[in-house]
């Protein structure tokens, strides 16, 4: 495989786990709530910061976050008959909020340290 054909790779790999990490996420800040709200926002920051890391660029943060904002909303808007995942609670405004504060807090750190050789 080529470089960008591995770097497009790391992008869609990066977008399924953010995926992942969203729909773990909102299942378990409501089931363990205070302690699973914040082992859900430590691991989406995770996330987010470790794509950065991981791509050199703010291009894996944004695949990552893609896929944890994709996960979420879809999550938030319930069925017809009124089943929903997130019931309206604090708990649920925090982790949509704390997530995307993490991703701006990712996104606004330096720029990544350049190593020489």
């Amino acid at each position: 495989m080529t470089a960008p054909a591995v770097r497009y790779a790391a992008y869609a790999a990066l977008f399924v786990l953010g995926a992942l990490v969203g729909t773990t996420g909102a299942l378990v800040q409501a089931a363990w709530f205070p302690l699973g709200l914040l082992l859900a926002l430590l691991a989406t920051a995770a996330l987010f910061y470790g794509g950065m890391r991981a791509t050199g660029n703010q291009t894996g943060l944004a695949a990552a976050g893609g896929g944890w904002l994709l996960a979420v909303i879809v999550l938030s808007f319930g069925r017809p008959e009124g089943d929903g995942l997130f019931g309206g609670g604090i708990g649920e405004l925090l982790f949509l909020f704390g997530g995307m504060g993490a991703a701006v807090l990712c996104a606004t750190v330096s720029r990544l340290p350049q190593t020489t050789p």
